[in-house]
């Protein structure tokens, strides 16, 4: 195996540390040209589809790859943006306001961001960050519950993209945030702010992404931090549990998922004569083609076909200053050890140069 050249850098140079926020990933355009290869690599993922390869080889580029790019591109249109995808754009605002975000708070760091499928490549990301002088790197999957299929994936994709490097950084994995108390707190005020401004809604439908039932089965703990997630959010807002559900969307597939579904729990609520709903996912940091087609497009056509009311979407998180400050916070015990290396490094060079000044001058 051939190694990849490291970038130039002066070895008395003072090394950085970089934090790489990942996400699911999107197409490059919304056009079944650009979706075809996309959902090739995000399909071809073993942590994604747990069937016999060769089998799910032929099922994926005898039929799927053949019909659902057009489909999917639709959907992608959807919700395009002038700018381009709404995932690519809310996850490199995230990591720039987050690099100034701590920078301000004296919290120097180098913050990338990749997608796990799709433009800009995790590898791609590593060799910047290591072009930039960082030897120690956070992989922040931004998945709050842990899946295999997620974050997860996301290990895998790092792992991969080191076995290339002769000289690795040192890589720290976040792995899992779904308890933690700011970002309860930053969803609770999402949900307020909400309220204050449409009134308060006569349910709460809490929808996070689908993984196949098997997966619970043979331990993965997503079910259980979604749940988590749930409880805690609606402790929080005060909430009875006859006040909310729990649903699980994106089922794709004959096989059964995580239970309840999300189109079943919007039919019941419709039926209901429910008069206002609201819906938030709690396990998406950024809107992107599963909230704001499948949630906000298609859930409120389901919702109120079924007889409901009115329907309000609740925005993710997206780059507001209070996720911002929040996933700083959430990130930043992990980095404690390194930013005091680097300051004690920093501290180092800066008495090599004033000793060095002296002894110039005398």
């Amino acid at each position: 195996m051939s190694y990849l050249p490291e970038p130039a850098f002066r070895h008395d140079q003072a090394r950085r540390v970089g934090i790489l926020l990942i996400n699911l990933g999107t197409p490059d355009a919304p056009t079944a040209k650009a979706v075809r290869p996309y959902l090739k690599q995000f399909l071809s993922d073993p942590r994604v589809v747990e069937i016999p390869r060769l089998v799910w080889w032929l099922i994926l580029n005898g039929i799927i790859l053949n019909t659902r790019p057009a489909k999917s591109a639709a959907k992608y249109a959807s919700i395009w943006t002038r700018d381009g995808s709404p995932l690519a754009i809310h996850t490199r605002a995230q990591a720039k306001l987050l690099q100034g975000f701590m920078g301000d708070a004296g919290q120097p760091v180098v913050v990338e961001w990749a997608m796990r499928y799709g433009n800009p490549s995790v590898a791609s990301k590593i060799m910047a960050l290591k072009e930039a002088g960082c030897d120690r790197v956070l992989v922040v999957p931004l998945y709050p519950q842990y899946a295999a299929s997620s974050t997860g994936s996301a290990m895998d994709a790092v792992a991969d993209a080191i076995k290339s490097l002769r000289n690795p950084p040192e890589i720290r994995f976040l792995k899992h945030f779904h308890d933690a108390s700011d970002y309860i707190e930053v969803l609770a005020q999402r949900v307020e702010q909400h309220w204050v401004r449409e009134g308060r809604g006569d349910h709460l439908l809490m929808s996070f992404h689908g993984v196949p039932r098997f997966s619970l089965d043979k331990g993965d703990p997503y079910h259980c931090e979604c749940y988590k997630t749930a409880r805690l959010l609606a402790e929080r807002l005060g909430l009875p549990a006859s006040s909310y559900t729990v649903a699980f969307q994106s089922r794709f597939g004959k096989a059964e998922w995580l239970k309840p579904y999300t189109s079943e729990q919007l039919h019941k609520l419709g039926k209901a004569k429910t008069a206002k709903l609201d819906v938030i996912c709690p396990g998406f940091v950024a809107d992107c083609l599963e909230t704001l087609e499948e949630i906000a497009m298609e859930g409120k056509a389901d919702f109120l076909q079924a007889g409901g009311g009115e329907y309000r979407y609740i925005p993710a998180l997206n780059s507001e200053a209070d996720w911002i400050a929040a996933l700083s916070r959430i990130v930043t015990p992990h980095l404690h050890p390194w930013l005091q290396q680097a300051d004690d490094a920093a501290a180092l060079q800066a008495r090599k140069a004033r000793a060095a000044g002296l002894g110039a001058k005398a």
